[in-house]
């Protein structure tokens, strides 16, 4: 395989057409189903930018089929639905994105599945049931980067015939590659490091075989979030600076990482890189960056939290992350409102936790930016 920043600026190898350097944009839903070959049906409504786009995150996922779909929250519903059905069970990690554990929590029961949660790769040994389909999980996990061991939960996974699930967005494929760790479905919400820009809401579905194709394919006709070509065409054109963008995030976020490391006004840093990290050498190992996320605790209470995001002036405090743009929020009244303080701090959310999504810009000016925000809140 060619080097990342090869592989983003040059995806795939078919000719493009009218000589053009970059895709078309080919609208077409409809399709004669009669190859004179194979006499098949080529799809269900499914665009040539869509094929296009899942078949290039595919290649930089290094899997076997890809798709995409109109929202990070359609393509893990879909993942998850796809294999289960009334009275099976699935295991998820216990720190997930606020959608996910809205959904184990709300929709899944619905539909009489059972959801545990495991906080290691014991843990998921150990709730393992007759009717365990799914083990999930994100690592790098949203908002405490904490990081789980891809391989050894992939063998526990296998050896009980169970289908493994990542949620691979915080880390991007630059940065970590799940499926060569032995994990079946990889899944982004596309919105945030592969759209990059924080203007393009997706998500995209990679599997490491052609076997799970069927399943996953009837199941996103069923529920519908297809991406449009317009919106396809600008995926396509964000990844190809996806290299050059994570290289540049992992670098910042290290920095400052460090930086609030040995900051006074800080209680504490989540973030993979630092050798502090409880998971430092897992992460190492199989990570080969570890991403622009960070979180940090300030000394401080919720106001004093509040005091310092208004007045920051580069970093904005919004939703969302990934983006060229440094961001900030406080996961307590943004991802994990809707839990009771009770669970928000059984899961370590505190009120003075901040989530920082660290953009392109130069390090020196985040870092003056966040110093001087400090100097008048805290």
């Amino acid at each position: 395989m060619r080097n990342f920043d090869t592989d983003c600026v040059h995806p795939l190898t078919d000719e493009l057409y009218n000589g053009a350097v970059t895709s078309g944009i080919q609208p077409a839903v409809a399709y004669r189903y009669i190859d004179r070959e194979t006499l098949q049906y080529p799809g269900f409504y499914s665009t040539y930018n869509q094929q296009r786009l899942g078949q290039i995150i595919c290649n930089l996922e290094q899997g076997a089929w890809g798709m995409v779909f109109s929202s990070g929250m359609a393509a893990i519903s879909t993942a998850i639905l796809s294999f289960l059905n009334y009275e099976d069970h699935i295991i998820f990690s216990k720190d997930l994105y606020g959608g996910t554990l809205k959904f184990a929590n709300d929709e899944l029961p619905k539909r009489g599945i059972a959801c545990s949660f495991a906080g290691d790769a014991q843990a998921f040994k150990s709730l393992i049931r007759k009717n365990t389909r799914i083990i999930y999980i994100e690592t790098p996990s949203n908002p405490l980067l904490n990081i789980l061991p891809l391989e050894e939960i992939a063998a526990i996974s296998k050896a009980n015939n169970i289908l493994t699930i990542i949620d691979n967005t915080f880390a991007s494929p630059i940065n970590q590659l799940p499926l060569l760790h032995g994990f079946d479905i990889v899944v982004h919400s596309g919105t945030k490091y592969l759209g990059g820009h924080n203007d393009l809401p997706y998500g995209a579905l990679v599997s490491n075989s052609h076997e799970n194709k069927d399943v996953l394919f009837n199941t996103a006709k069923m529920y519908g979030g297809s991406l449009t070509p317009y919106e396809c065409y600008m995926a396509e054109r964000s990844l190809k600076t996806l290299s050059l963008r994570i290289k540049k995030q992992n670098e910042n976020a290290l920095a400052i990482a460090e930086y609030l490391n040995a900051n006074a006004n800080v209680e504490k840093v989540y973030y993979p890189g630092l050798f502090s990290h409880p998971q430092y050498n897992m992460a190492v190992k199989q990570m080969s960056g570890f991403g622009g996320m960070l979180s940090f605790e300030l000394k401080t209470g919720f106001e004093g939290v509040r005091a310092f995001q208004q007045k920051l002036s580069l970093i904005s405090p919004a939703l969302s992350l990934g983006g060229v743009e440094s961001l900030i929020c406080s996961p307590a009244v943004t991802s994990h409102r809707y839990l009771s303080k009770e669970e928000r701090y059984a899961i370590g959310i505190k009120d003075n936790l901040l989530r920082l999504s660290v953009g392109i810009e130069d390090a020196r000016d985040i870092l003056e930016d966040i110093q001087q925000a400090m100097r008048q809140a805290l």
